[in-house]
């Protein structure tokens, strides 16, 4: 088998890894309550899998440079990867808006919890802030 068939069924692999990521995603961000850490591994794994298909893409077009690509075999390939790239940016899509709403979720809950947030004990200088109560002034 030539290097392009190799490269490009590697793709289909890294692809397919990606899809189950992504998935993983989408029952992480459906969920009632989101579990950061898992959301932050999730994130990992996807980046990591999107680092290792750019490098698979550029042995690609060095390969596809130097072999004949007419082939049936790679033809198929290719299509078989456009169409699992297309459906993996449907759900890339879908995932941004379930982050969007959880976004949103958390804007609402923190606009409802800050008007009962306790006074800062400290200022940005670090030192201790004074509290005026009543006419009395009392260091915290």
């Amino acid at each position: 088998m030539n290097r392009l068939l190799e490269v490009m069924d590697q793709m289909t692999v890294v692809l397919n890894s990606l899809k189950e990521v992504m998935d993983a995603e989408q029952q992480q961000l459906s969920a009632g309550h989101v579990n950061g850490s898992a959301l932050q591994r999730i994130t990992e794994d996807k980046s990591s899998l999107l680092a290792t298909l750019d490098y698979l893409e550029q042995l690609r077009r060095d390969a596809q440079k130097v072999e004949n690509t007419g082939s049936t075999d790679i033809s198929q390939r290719w299509q078989t990867i456009t169409q699992k790239t297309q459906h993996l940016r449907d759900i890339n899509q879908h995932n941004g808006w379930l982050l969007e709403d959880q976004l949103a979720r958390n804007e609402q809950a923190l606009a409802v919890l800050k008007p009962h947030q306790e006074p800062n004990l400290y200022g940005a200088d670090g030192q201790a802030t004074t509290v005026s109560r009543g006419g009395k002034k009392i260091t915290i």
